[in-house]
């Protein structure tokens, strides 16, 4: 696995008093969802977005080249032979970010988790996982890794965390029954989940950025 590379930092015009730590798909990076900050019409809640970008690593569906990911996949099936090491290893990152962010005198509540595809992964195991609430986790075309082991690992405080799922109706990638099972578990669990689908493949559609912007608004209205 290569060096990590800094997450790329956009600062609001004011002192932050919100951060959304943004995670991307396998094979992006850190530049992914920068053009769509503008599109959320968050100007006026002083939100510091950091987006990070996942190391280098040999991927088994890539035939075991290298390229940017949070973890590996094993087979076309992606909850199945799940990469236990790559995922605690980002879960560790993750929550490295997220503290960094508490130090610098943001509160976790005001601190909000999101990813796409695998950076969606992570941002629910993280979620599940860490020993406070925070505003929210979003996950977009996306699944609840581990599943069968989230009711034992999960904290006390997490489950006052928030979560936004969007998915695509004709995903390919991420099957949209992967991601209604998980969604349905996190209600389950009694976490409170927004859930959304939309008539697209694995990507983000202007209609779901619009749902986006709302719920992000609401979780940091609250």
């Amino acid at each position: 696995m290569e060096q990590q590379l800094e997450p790329i930092y956009i600062e609001p015009v004011n002192n932050a008093k919100y951060s959304i730590i943004w995670l991307h798909g396998l094979g992006a990076n850190g530049h992914d969802f920068v053009p769509i900050v503008p599109e959320l019409k968050l100007r006026d809640f002083a939100i510091r977005f950091i987006f990070p970008n996942a190391p280098a690593r040999p991927v088994t569906i890539n035939n075991g080249i290298p390229m940017p990911a949070w973890y590996d996949i094993r087979g076309m099936d992606i909850a199945d032979k799940e990469d236990s090491i790559g995922m605690q290893e980002s879960e560790a990152y993750l929550c490295k970010l997220i503290n960094r962010e508490i130090e610098k005198g943001i509160a976790a509540e005001n601190i909000l988790i999101a990813g796409f595809s695998q950076g969606g992964a992570v941002a629910l195991y993280t979620t599940l996982r860490f020993p406070q609430k925070l505003a929210g986790c979003m996950a977009l075309s996306t699944y609840l890794p581990f599943m069968s082991l989230s009711r034992e690992q999960m904290q006390s405080e997490s489950v006052q965390t928030p979560i936004f799922c969007g998915h695509g109706t004709s995903d390919t990638v991420v099957p949209i029954d992967l991601g209604q099972t998980s969604w349905e578990h996190l209600i389950d669990l009694g976490f409170t989940v927004e859930a959304h689908t939309y008539p697209m493949p694995h990507s983000v559609c202007a209609e779901e950025v619009v749902d986006i912007s709302r719920w992000i608004k609401k979780c940091f209205k609250a």
